[in-house]
């Protein structure tokens, strides 16, 4: 296990001062591979060859990131990318290595029942939000973030998207409550939790990701399976955890919520609305890190718009890395698919140069700030 923990090390090490491959000249002021890094991507497989697609991703549009899932759900079977902790490793590796820019390498662990790395796979056991919020012991949440992010680090998974801030506002909620994936009800002791777990992460070099903002606490419906609206059920208190986080820590990125709210914007959910992303986050939040979206083939999106629409919309909106999970539809093109739509809006003046490359510099100023140091942090 040592071994290829040190043989991932001394990959990592190489992609980080890797030149970029040479790439064709587009009609825009964007090649394919600039664009690449807008991007995170799912796919199927626990190993890869220089034949699998995603490897083609990566090596010929250079994309950001991947996001890696146990389970499958279009086809209903586990096994999808992780199987144990020595397979995950070899997998994290072989993804560094055929990257020419460090890739996020990214999972959903929030723990309990929101869970990629399971116990029964021989990961750590953990427990959930609700949990630590309810005993309110922080060295208790301390212990399970450290012992999450020390996993990351030996299997090679630099970005967590976690952890949640979403206050408890409903009970009855179908994604939230439900999966017991709220801290509390109070929102001072979401960011008091949510704060012990950012500092465990930071210790590692690991990447977290707040998320959903503006707030799924009180949705009543699911939007991966469709539109939620929460223009009567949100109120002002569920951004209290980001404005709190915001003051006392370096927060480096945040992820959307699919979630309609009339209050802020009458025309558009919160990943692409302009109101909610640059307006509400980063002009009257101050936030200037990275914005996630969350996964863009949710049916609260993908049905609801269609792709060119949402991701003219999310980019102008403020969004700086659209993911696609890739999971709940598979769509093995996906990424040449979002890249030739991103080059048509900026050649039909849709999308401006400047949005994109100020999206471009917020992922260049991230990775160089945060998922580059685990070249450091490996190299023992």
């Amino acid at each position: 296990m040592k071994k290829l923990y040190i043989v991932l090390c001394s990959v990592i090490l190489l992609s980080c001062s890797a030149k970029p491959v040479e790439d064709k000249q587009q009609d825009t002021a964007f090649t394919d591979r600039e664009l690449g890094q807008l991007l995170v991507i799912g796919f199927r497989g626990t190993e890869i060859n220089p034949e699998s697609d995603i490897t083609k991703d990566i090596k010929e549009l250079n994309i950001g990131g991947v996001v890696l899932f146990d389970y499958d759900v279009e086809s209903k079977s586990y096994g999808r990318n992780i199987e144990s902790d020595d397979q995950l490793l070899k997998l994290a590796s072989s993804l560094v290595a055929y990257s020419s820019t460090p890739p996020i390498i990214s999972i959903d662990q929030e723990g309990g029942q929101v869970a990629r790395l399971k116990p029964s796979l021989g990961f750590p056991k953990t427990v959930s939000a609700q949990y630590l919020g309810e005993i309110d012991n922080e060295d208790s949440t301390r212990f399970y973030a450290r012992r999450t992010a020390q996993e990351f680090m030996v299997v090679g998974v630099n970005t967590n998207f976690a952890p949640v801030l979403d206050v408890n506002t409903n009970p009855k909620n179908p994604v939230i409550a439900r999966y017991e994936r709220s801290y509390s009800s109070n929102p001072k002791k979401v960011a008091e939790h949510a704060g012990y777990v950012i500092d465990e992460f930071d210790v590692e070099g690991i990447l977290t990701v707040l998320k959903h903002f503006p707030g799924h606490g009180s949705s009543t419906t699911d939007s991966h399976l469709g539109v939620t609206d929460v223009t009567d059920t949100w109120t002002e208190d569920e951004l209290i955890p980001y404005k709190i986080l915001f003051e006392e820590k370096n927060i480096n990125a945040v992820m959307t919520a699919h979630i309609y709210n009339a209050n802020i914007d009458p025309d558009w959910p919160a990943t692409l609305s302009p109101a909610t992303i640059n307006g509400l986050l980063r002009d009257s939040l101050g936030f200037e890190g990275v914005v996630f979206s969350d996964d863009m083939q949710m049916d609260a999106i993908r049905s609801e718009y269609g792709l060119e629409t949402a991701i003219e919309q999310s980019l102008n909106a403020g969004v700086d890395i659209l993911m696609f999970g890739n999971n709940l539809v598979y769509e093995e093109d996906i990424a040449q698919t979002a890249i030739d739509i991103i080059q048509k809006l900026i050649a039909e003046g849709k999308v401006s140069e400047e949005t994109i490359q100020a999206s471009l510099d917020r992922v260049a100023k991230l990775k160089k700030d945060v998922i580059e140091d685990l070249c450091t942090c490996l190299n023992f």
